[in-house]
This record gives structure tokens, C-alpha cells and sequence, in this order.
């Protein structure tokens, strides 16, 4: 019988944090089945939040414990298309659970960073990573990122409008750009040209509008 590894106590404080009754198990996300992942475990939920867990989970969403659609669609397509990153040095923008940021380095990039202002998505990315058995480079700021970048990649930050300045930012920073995104349908985006779409779901599911399980590809450069 197969023994799981278990939740690293960092990050099972962390979902405690948002939802007292919080708790994460090690799943494999349907869109990239081939990665597994630390996330929420919806068996936790037998009953409706209370007041205060709804207000908790509102203030302090715990973004890093689920894999959105975007994501998963963007981390397999990198693994089926590892020329892509190979040898490269790519930053993951927005980057969670870190799960694109661990397709790359699972492609086979030199160096991958994961970039992201929280610090909890920082520890489960790097988690995720040694699940995997590869290696991501940490970055908490934007703005202090490593320079000589090859490729940047980012998915589902569009839901927040104020970083839509960043696509433009992306593109100045290195010399390609993969955007996957399922919540703004036309992009129309100077140098950004649609390569694919595909259908993915959040997982854990979260019975989303099935408008939001609609995934776009983006490219700029290369």
C-alpha cells in the first residue's frame, strides 16, 4: 500500500487560519492529472459555514488552496509542449498552489520563479514543488523579481482589473508571454493573439458559472 506524504504543518496551519475546520489532502486535479497538489478537501465541509467562518473565508481567501480552471489548462499545456520552457527562465505570475510554476520545472526549465504577494501561496507552491520533486525559486514582489527573464506565465489574474497594467509590463520584462485566463472573453490586447482554448473546471469544484470553465490561451512574443 502507497503511503501519502503529509500536509506539511506550515500549510495545514494556514487553511486553519481562513476556516477553522480547514483541512488539505493531496489531490490530483482533473484538468492536469499528472500533477498532484496539496488543496482544500472538501470533506471537511459536512454542513454549512457559520457566520463567522463565511466572514473569515471572505476577508482572507485562501486562493493557493484551490487550482483554478485557468491554471490547469496553462500547466498542462506546458507539459505537452516542454519546448516551450526548456532551458528557460521563467516567472509565474499570480502563481497559487504553483501548479504552472511546477509544470515548467517539470518541463524542464532551468529556472522557474514563483511569484506571488502571498506569503501562504509562497509556502504551498514550494510544497507542490517537492511533491513533485522539483525545485521553484520563491518571489514576493513583483518589482524585485530576478531580471534576464525568458518567459513569463500567469493565470486567471484578470479577475482583478488593476492588473491588467501588467500584461503590457510582461511583455517589457521578457521576451514571451503565456496568459491563460477564463474570466475577461475578449482580451484585445496589443501583441497578444489567441492560441487555443480549452475546458477546465476549479478544483475542488466549486459549481462555478460555466462561462468561467471557458479557458483562453494568450501569446505575446516569441
Amino acid at each position: 500500500m502507497t503511503t501519502l506524504p503529509p500536509v506539511p504543518a506550515g500549510l495545514a496551519d494556514a487553511i486553519r487560519r481562513t476556516l477553522p475546520r480547514g483541512r488539505l489532502a493531496m489531490s490530483r486535479p482533473a484538468g492536469c492529472p499528472s500533477l498532484p497538489l496539496y488543496l482544500f478537501d472538501p470533506g471537511v465541509l459536512e454542513g454549512p459555514l457559520s457566520h463567522d467562518e463565511a466572514q473569515a473565508v471572505v476577508a482572507e481567501p485562501a486562493y493557493w488552496s484551490f487550482c483554478w480552471a485557468s491554471g490547469q489548462v496553462l500547466a498542462q499545456w506546458i507539459l505537452d509542449h516542454p519546448e516551450v520552457v526548456e532551458g528557460r527562465r521563467v516567472l509565474d505570475f499570480g502563481s497559487g498552489s504553483g501548479i504552472v510554476a511546477v509544470a515548467a520545472a517539470r518541463a524542464g526549465a532551468a529556472e522557474v520563479i514563483a511569484c506571488d504577494l502571498d506569503e501562504d501561496a509562497l509556502a504551498a507552491a514550494q510544497a507542490n514543488a517537492a511533491l513533485n520533486g522539483v525545485h521553484i525559486t520563491p518571489c514576493n514582489d513583483w518589482h524585485r523579481r530576478p531580471a534576464s527573464l525568458d518567459l513569463i506565465t500567469a493565470a486567471d489574474v484578470l479577475y482583478d482589473k488593476d492588473n491588467r497594467p501588467f500584461l503590457q509590463a510582461f511583455r517589457q520584462a521578457a521576451g514571451e508571454v503565456l496568459l491563460a485566463d477564463s474570466r475577461v472573453r475578449d482580451l484585445e490586447e496589443p501583441g497578444y493573439r489567441v492560441t487555443g482554448t480549452a475546458s477546465a473546471t476549479t478544483w475542488p469544484d466549486l459549481n462555478e458559472f460555466e462561462e468561467f470553465n471557458q479557458v483562453r490561451l494568450y501569446r505575446a512574443g516569441g
